[in-house]
């Protein structure tokens, strides 16, 4: 499978909605997502990139096929270090379990690397998440510790733990804008 990213497009959105699902709601957006607040949400990427807005956003292609998205954040403070810099990402359903998650993290590793962004990228999985621990350990990353979250609650209402998940990136960083 050719695993490729790309930049996330307006004309994305409606694969964006498409490839969501219960999980996607409950790890990644925290509600279901329309067409339109996609669009807007994009917009809100592409004009913050304009304007030097360190967070980026990818969608994931297998075979020229929209299967998911992927972004980083630096500027991402909760549970993290300094320098390290915050991976997201969500597979469609119909593309999970067969390796496209850990190569698109590989693929923005290297990314981050070639625009020196960060020393470290990180990954925050949510304890009650072994998929998003797997992801991180098959991409080659190393748990470094478990943090409660200084930010975000589970639907219990408590502060969620995550298993904190780091991977040096090589080179020395330029710029925090990518």
């Amino acid at each position: 499978m050719n695993i490729a990213l790309r930049p996330m497009l307006l004309e994305d959105a409606a694969s964006v909605v498409a490839a969501e699902d219960d999980e996607t709601v409950r790890w990644l957006s925290g509600g279901r997502s329309t067409a339109e607040g996609t669009r807007a949400y994009i917009g809100r990427l592409l004009e913050d990139a304009v304007t030097g807005s360190a967070k980026r956003a990818f969608g994931i292609w297998a075979d020229g096929e929209y299967v998911g998205t992927i972004d980083y954040d630096p500027d991402v403070t909760d549970a993290l270090a300094p320098g390290d810099v915050n991976i997201s990402y969500s597979v469609a359903p119909w593309a999970r379990g067969h390796g496209v998650a850990p190569q698109a993290v590989g693929l923005l590793c290297e990314l981050l690397e070639d625009r020196g962004v960060g020393m470290r990228a990180a990954i925050r999985a949510d304890t009650r998440n072994p998929a998003s621990a797997r992801v991180a350990q098959k991409a080659g990353f190393k748990e470094l510790r478990q943090a409660r979250s200084t930010e975000e609650t589970g639907e219990d209402g408590m502060r969620v733990v995550f298993r904190v998940f780091v991977r040096p990136l090589v080179g020395h960083p330029r710029s925090c804008a990518g």
